[in-house]
């Protein structure tokens, strides 16, 4: 009991000092709530104060509320005051261009990102309104900008928010100007912010330049540049952005490029913060997608589109003849864009990642064009190649892709629908469909069905000794055949990997949320021609590999 009463009165202590430093009332009041409830709050203001939020790879994101566990406008003024520091000892010079979503905080958060950069010295930029992070990615090499900032927390739950950082030219270099950072740069950037002092000692400036809607008049006029001007537009698309930020630029990139304007779900159509009619915000979660799939099927739509809340990501919703509507995987939407792009005579390097199908490599090797694979994220996939050829095309099977890498080096789900759109009504005007050329490109290279396993979990203890079991014992055989190959890619990634000679598996954490996933691939070849009957037999192989994967890890 001493010991516990002691740890209590050493977070209570840290609380305090927080208080102390805290800029924003609001939180200064909720925090003050949590210690007015100690003893009973002792679990929740441990959790609070359990260790700041990491500044990764992905930036930092983590639940609204007050401590530093949580996304706030005291960890946010900590770290912009750290990357302004980072930023000018590189010796970066230019503005920082600062993006928001409509989520609780976004706005307030950009705005005093901008007060810190400008209190600093240095030119801050803020787009006029909410906006897709694709439009914020699309601005920082539009602008020159040194860096940029985007406040959002993409597809995750209603109570989260969190920070996003892109580099310019000048630091990001050739391949990650206009990209999310990748090491070392989280690292210094991480240390940097553990440097800052007191923040009443931060200085802050002027709010900043607020741009003008000329900006996403630009980014839609370069999107529209994806596709074929002179294709079909004889198409019907039923959209939603699940309450996000796409609706706006989406429905203008649609109508400069000549297409109908897509009907959108009334009810999601507007941003609004508590994703009221959703469960959780991710188009791949299962009933997220049932208004729009109702709109599709009321209006006669020819697909439905979706993007996730901050429109970096794109589902497409399509009809097939034996199952009624149903969202195409990642994978299946990837190699579809990426064939088309190929069918275009679009040359040059074609990437996606570890964890995503091997069609594309398929592809790629019969075609005689670059093929690359990274470790799973964006600020990877642009990175491929390492300059070795440009790259043109990149996804991933987490509903990503960039279709453009010269107009936005980051997943964009805008220029992602438009090009889909293209594909679709060009197949259209042929009298076939998305499936269609799903079922030629089967024929052509085997069935490769794709599947995923995840674990949600409320103690991230589950997941790494699901990791531990793994690499314990690694099953000698699956689906019956030896497993002839694994990878573990400790240190550099938290990743195992095995093969037979038909199937495939990636385990990994999420890097995002509080899960474990394991991403399933069976290739089976089309006998004859006979594309449903390999496509049964591949259904029932990774069904059956999932419960001997689920068996093995334990959940």
């Amino acid at each position: 009991m001493a010991a516990d009463t002691t740890d209590i009165d050493d977070i209570r202590e840290q609380a305090r000092r927080w208080l102390a430093d805290d800029p924003d009332p609001a939180s200064r009041d909720e925090l003050t709530a949590v210690l007015d409830g100690l003893p009973a709050s002792a679990p929740e203001l441990a959790d609070r104060f359990a260790g700041p939020l990491t500044f990764g790879t992905a930036g930092l994101r983590g639940p609204l509320r007050a401590g530093p566990n949580g996304m706030n406008l005291a960890v946010v003024t900590q770290a912009a005051a750290g990357l302004v520091t980072w930023l000018a000892a590189q010796g970066g010079t230019g503005p920082l261009v600062i993006g928001y979503d409509a989520r609780h905080g976004s706005r307030q958060f950009a705005e005093r990102t901008a007060q810190v950069a400008t209190g600093a010295g240095r030119p801050a930029l803020l787009l006029p309104s909410p906006l897709p992070t694709p439009v914020l990615a699309y601005a920082v090499r539009h602008l020159g900008g040194v860096a940029g900032v985007m406040v959002t927390a993409s597809h995750n739950p209603p109570q989260d928010n969190g920070y996003k950082v892109y580099l310019g030219a000048e630091l990001g270099g050739e391949l990650g100007a206009g990209a999310q950072i990748v090491p070392p740069a989280d690292a210094g950037i991480e240390a940097a912010i553990r440097s800052v002092g007191p923040l009443a000692q931060v200085p802050l400036g002027e709010p900043g330049q607020v741009l003008g809607d000329d900006l996403v008049a630009s980014y839609v006029e370069r999107a529209t540049a994806v596709i074929d001007p002179d294709g079909p537009r004889d198409l019907t698309v039923a959209y939603t952005p699940l309450h996000g930020v796409g609706a706006a630029v989406l429905t203008a990139a649609f109508a400069r490029a000549g297409f109908p304007t897509p009907g959108v779900v009334p009810d999601q159509a507007e941003p609004d913060p508590a994703f009221p009619t959703v469960s959780f915000p991710n188009p791949e979660e299962p009933g997220a997608v049932d208004r729009l799939i109702a709109l599709a099927d009321s209006t006669g739509a020819d697909l439905a589109i979706a993007n996730d809340p901050d429109a970096d990501r794109c589902a497409v919703v399509v009809r097939d003849v034996s199952e009624g509507w149903r969202m195409l995987r990642g994978d299946e939407v990837g190699v579809l864009l990426a064939d088309h792009l190929m069918r275009r005579g679009v040359t040059g390097l074609y990437a996606t990642t570890i964890v995503s199908s091997s069609l594309l490599r398929a592809m790629c090797a019969a075609r005689g064009l670059p093929y690359d694979e990274t470790l799973t994220g964006f600020k990877w996939i642009v990175r491929a190649g390492g300059g070795s050829a440009p790259l043109v095309f990149g996804y991933e099977e987490a509903l990503g892709y960039c279709v453009a890498p010269e107009h936005v080096r980051d997943k964009d789900g805008i220029t992602a629908a438009l090009t889909v759109a293209e594909l679709a009504a060009g197949l259209k005007a042929r009298g076939r469909t998305l499936t269609d050329r799903l079922d030629e490109l089967a024929a052509e290279f085997g069935v490769h069905h794709t599947d995923q396993l995840s674990a949600r979990v409320d103690d991230l203890r589950v997941i790494s000794d699901a990791m531990a079991r793994i690499r314990a014992a690694t099953p000698a055989t699956l689906l019956g055949q030896p497993v002839d190959s694994v990878r573990d890619l400790l240190p550099e990634s938290d990743v195992v990997i095995l093969r037979t000679a038909v199937a495939r598996v990636v385990i990994r954490p999420s890097g995002t949320e509080p899960k474990l996933k394991a991403y399933l691939e069976v290739v089976e070849p089309v006998v004859e021609g006979d594309v449903r009957t390999a496509r049964s037999r591949a259904a029932s192989a990774v069904a059956a590999l999932r419960a001997e994967v689920s068996a093995a890890l334990g959940i």
